[in-house]
């Protein structure tokens, strides 16, 4: 799917028609950047961040785009530390082990 979506959007901002993808004066985000930027300043308690990444894409897509960066955070940090997903979820929650 992805792949798909990426061929769709050339590599110059252009979309599948040739026309620009965005415009000079607005510049447009993803929504992987828009969970990004969300997620950081979220730990870093930055409200005025936090809620200028939510006007960059639509609450579903946020909410994708932050539920996508949780599984890939919580994927890496188990291979890092050679453990299962579900034991670091549970680390970084507080849970007790299961």
């Amino acid at each position: 799917m992805f792949d798909k979506l990426r061929r769709f959007w050339n590599r110059d901002g252009t979309a599948g028609s040739g026309k620009p993808a965005r415009t000079e004066s607005k510049r447009t985000h993803n929504l992987f950047e828009a969970a990004a930027v969300y997620v950081a300043a979220s730990a870093e308690d930055d409200r005025d961040t936090m809620d200028e990444a939510t006007e960059w894409v639509s609450p579903e897509a946020l909410s994708f785009g932050v539920s996508e960066l949780a599984c890939r955070a919580v994927i890496a940090l188990a291979r890092e530390r050679d453990e299962s997903p579900r034991d670091v979820a549970r680390t970084l929650l507080g849970l007790p082990a299961a």
